[in-house]
């Protein structure tokens, strides 16, 4: 006897439809999974070669592993597990489509007699007669029944939840497109940052290693950043931003954004992330000449020469918010007539008047002070997050098909006897078979109620 010659499209179609590789590819993909999330994606290089050495972090460039979302063997994993998944639908569907398009109508004496749930009756009644009484009883459970003609015997079938054998080739569908929404997003959208000055705007927005700029095509303008902090404390209770989305020139959307309520504009998300100081804060600092009592209320900036009467002038060198549990506090140098820089001191924003006390011509108190803040930004672009979302629908409306509906069928048998009917029925489900027979009890109750002067026949 020789064995079956397999051509080479029949071993590829096999490899495709295999089990087993459906199996690997999980695998792989689990394992690959928890390298992407141990190990921090697209972080600066910095990062790296300070956490795991130079040598480390070339391996890691390589291997791809700190962008592994994009890399062309994830992907491929993917598009693999999608072409098994689509050729284990493909070689199985035909089965369920004929199964669904061409029910079997006329019930084989096996179904009859080895069906799990199954009843028989001898019944003194024309077959017609007894054919529309159980199909007023079985419509509700079944559907209408249909009647086939056989051999001198008549057959009824019915069924219903037929479309529930689609379940798992729609969350097989869901999977697909939830795989096809990622790849999209992987490929075509991104993840970045930007950190906008108040009363300043950008257009462009930076990858997360840093190095590429991404144009946003429309301009996004921080008009205010607010941050408040818990008392006696300098932790950040809140801080939010109001953005304004501009193009051409021409303001769009407005939006005060604040942690876990971004601002989303054309697909692209702003996220508040971050904050900190810009530099060069705004001072408003009150001198007073020690000789005349002369008090002038002056603004300055950090490094800014400020010029004061009889050709002095003063600049703010340094500042602090919390100078040794002080509170803010500014660094400052005067500068005399001939261009002599004297020694810097300090002056505290809670203690105005102790400069009085280091002498000199001039005294300084700080009155108050504006200091820039920026915004950090966290970018997000997924154009496949739709078609995730539309996957996940799917795949829970195709679960709950799958797991939770079932396709039940029965029939009927109606066969003369002489001056008796002999009926037969049979009935199963391609799932939850416990609660069917339980269901099937419950049936043969009815049964027994609706065919009347019946003489029951023993189960064999």
């Amino acid at each position: 006897m020789s064995e079956k010659n397999t051509s080479f499209t029949d071993q590829i179609w096999d490899f495709f439809c295999s089990l087993k590789l459906t199996i690997i590819i999980m695998l792989l993909l689990a394992i690959t999974s928890i390298i992407g999330t141990v190990l921090q994606q697209n972080a600066p290089a910095a990062e790296y070669i300070q956490e795991y050495g130079q040598a480390n972090y070339d391996l890691f460039v390589k291997l791809q592993f700190i962008d592994m979302y994009h890399s062309w063997w994830f992907i491929g994993l993917l598009g693999l597990f999608s072409v098994n998944l689509i050729c284990c639908s493909i070689k199985n569907f035909p089965r369920v489509w004929k199964f669904v398009k061409e029910p079997q109508l006329v019930a084989s004496p096996g179904i009859l007699k080895n069906s799990a749930n199954r009843a028989e009756y001898s019944v003194k009644e024309d077959a017609a007669q007894i054919s529309r009484r159980l199909g007023d009883l079985l419509k509700k459970d079944f559907g209408k029944l249909t009647e086939t003609e056989v051999d001198g015997k008549l057959y009824l079938f019915g069924q219903k939840g037929i479309y529930s054998r689609f379940g798992a080739y729609m969350t097989h569908l869901s999977i697909l497109i939830v795989m096809a929404g990622a790849i999209i997003g992987n490929i075509f959208g991104y993840k970045a940052y930007v950190n906008v000055v108040e009363g300043t705007s950008t257009s462009q927005v930076w990858s997360r290693n840093g190095q590429v700029p991404i144009d946003l095509g429309f301009t996004v303008r921080c008009d205010n950043f607010d941050v408040s902090y818990y008392p006696n404390s300098r932790r950040p209770k809140d801080y939010n931003s109001d953005l304004v989305v501009l193009e051409n020139g021409q303001e769009v959307l407005r939006k005060r954004i604040e942690v876990n309520d971004p601002l989303t504009y054309k697909g692209i998300t702003f996220y508040q992330s971050s904050y900190g100081s810009a530099g060069n804060p705004f001072f408003k600092v009150r001198v007073t000449e020690n000789a005349t009592g002369k008090v002038m209320d002056l603004n300055a900036r950090q490094r800014e020469q400020i010029k004061l009467p009889g050709g002095y002038s003063f600049l703010i060198s340094n500042f602090t918010q919390n100078d040794r549990q002080f509170g803010p506090a500014m660094q400052l140098q005067i500068n005399t007539p001939d261009g002599k820089r004297g020694r810097p001191f300090a002056v505290w924003k809670k203690f105005p008047e102790f400069d009085i006390k280091r002498g000199g011509t001039f005294s300084f108190a700080l009155i108050d002070y504006e200091e820039p803040q920026f915004t950090g930004l966290q970018v997000a672009k997924d154009p496949g997050v739709e078609i995730v979302w539309l996957g996940c629908f799917l795949m829970v409306f195709g679960s709950l098909t799958a797991f939770f509906f079932s396709h039940k069928r029965i029939w009927v048998c109606l066969e003369t006897e002489g001056n008796k009917t002999k009926v037969q029925i049979a009935a199963n489900a391609h799932r939850n078979q416990p609660g069917f027979s339980l269901a099937f009890d419950d049936l043969k109750q009815k049964l027994d109620a609706t065919i009347e002067n019946k003489s029951p026949v023993k189960e064999g």
